[in-house]
């Protein structure tokens, strides 16, 4: 009898049907926002009655309907296992889903797609890192880098790890606008410096941090570098080849993609060398009792049956984000933003915490003698998604000496219209509270 091996895929390119076919949106350079709201049917409901604003892109972003449609096509057409199956749902599966990380590749430019490894987002990003590069590469006395604003999932795996090794965490101070202060980075490297992790863009201020500068310092001492792109990947071009970046982390659920899908990006030659974060099927050659033989790229770090809807449904969010403008779209976000700060400075009694010179479209505020839960309830009650709390990160709120802020997160889809009302929902808000 013959002998049974698993697929291959020859030509990722030429197995894959292009999930969007549709013309690009706008390529004009200006941005129609009415066009592309239409794309996104949760904008078109009511809350308590009054339009819905949603303005928590940066916590969720929502998702346009062609990738709604496309995670009901692999359901209802071609729902079966990957790579492991030589009959026709799991070829037409595992083109999509290797499909999906060929669109990754690309919108990331990395050079090669084996780079990609999918995971559920961020956080599990980060903790595949830890475990696969920090655990091996890092002991007693090592030091990692982080800063100041980190997201707690860019903090606490890096506790652990200095916990268990007796390594040490060292963190870079911002200043009062929210921005790094690049002196003190530089001031803590050192000989034993074997990690510098850092976020791309602030959840909590907005602040978009130098990281391909970050970068370059932090190689001159030979020390890798993970960015988390949660909040970049949305709000700017990648291209971690020329931030020469050794790992990037994105999240899809902030990309308009369903929850559940994520990407480690890491450079081939760190990825070989690092240890598998988790055990089972699919990231193995061969298991004895003796002995086991992992997979190569990326099968090593994607052990078991992976979030394929969602992974096929990133690959959607991608070809849909390359349909439409994308400097156009950033620019808008950009204007909007400035829009929105300059109508909240208006208001007496706002605080806007976080005005680094280079933001992303994220503004926290405070408002005199009101905490940020009321701000929020408030606001829901004029049909205003904001977030009220620390977002995650926890330090920033105690550099800043205060228990929580609100945060309106704009994307390309928000409008000056609904910062408007942002604006004279504040201004209720500040009447109640009187």
């Amino acid at each position: 009898m013959a002998a049974v091996t698993e697929p291959t895929l020859v030509d990722v390119e030429n197995l894959v049907e292009a999930a969007l076919t549709d013309a690009p949106v706008n390529t004009s350079g200006a941005w129609d926002v009415e066009r592309v709201r239409r794309d996104f049917p949760v904008l078109s409901q009511t809350v308590n009655g009054k339009p819905l604003v949603y303005l928590d892109s940066a916590a969720s972003a929502q998702v346009p309907q062609v990738v709604i449609d496309r995670g009901s096509k692999y359901l209802g057409e071609e729902h079966s296992n990957v790579h492991r199956g030589v009959h026709y749902l799991s070829q037409r599966a595992t083109s999509a889903y290797e499909g999906a990380r060929e669109r990754v590749r690309r919108f990331i430019n990395a050079r090669e797609s084996l780079e990609c490894i999918f995971v559920r987002g961020c956080t599990e990003g980060i903790n595949l890192v830890m475990h696969g590069y920090g655990r091996k590469f890092i002991g007693e006395g090592d030091e990692i880098i982080i800063s100041a604003m980190e997201h707690h999932s860019n903090i606490v795996p890096w506790q652990m790890l200095c916990e268990e090794k007796g390594a040490r965490l060292r963190v870079i101070p911002i200043n009062d606008r929210g921005e790094l202060q690049l002196d003190e980075f530089e001031a803590l490297l050192n000989e034993r410096t074997k990690l510098v992790s850092i976020i791309h863009i602030s959840n909590a201020l907005g602040t978009i941090n130098p990281v391909k500068e970050i970068v370059a310092t932090a190689h001159k001492h030979d020390v890798p570098v993970l960015v988390d792109g949660a909040q970049g990947a949305p709000h700017l071009t990648i291209d971690v080849q020329d931030l020469d970046c050794d790992f990037y982390i994105l999240s899809g659920h902030k990309l308009f993609a369903p929850t559940g899908s994520g990407v480690v990006y890491g450079k081939r030659e760190l990825l070989e060398r690092m240890n598998p974060f988790i055990g089972g099927g699919s990231m193995i050659r061969s298991v004895t009792f003796e002995k086991t033989i992992y997979a190569g790229l990326p099968d090593k770090f994607e052990a078991g049956t992976p979030a394929i809807a969602s992974q096929i449904g990133l690959g959607a969010a991608i070809d849909y984000l390359g349909s439409i403008d994308r400097a156009a779209a950033i620019r808008y976000e950009q204007e909007l933003l400035e829009y929105a700060t300059t109508r909240l400075n208006e208001i007496e009694g706002v605080t806007i915490i976080g005005t680094a010179h280079e933001k992303a479209s994220v503004i926290s505020f405070t408002v005199d003698d009101v905490h940020p839960h009321d701000i929020g309830t408030i606001l829901d009650a004029e049909g205003i998604a904001i977030r009220a709390g620390h977002h995650c990160a926890q330090p920033v709120m105690q550099r800043f000496q205060i228990p929580a802020t609100a945060r309106a997160s704009f994307a390309f889809y928000n409008t000056r219209e609904e910062a408007d009302k942002l604006v004279a929902a504040i201004k209720r808000v500040i009447e109640v509270f009187k």
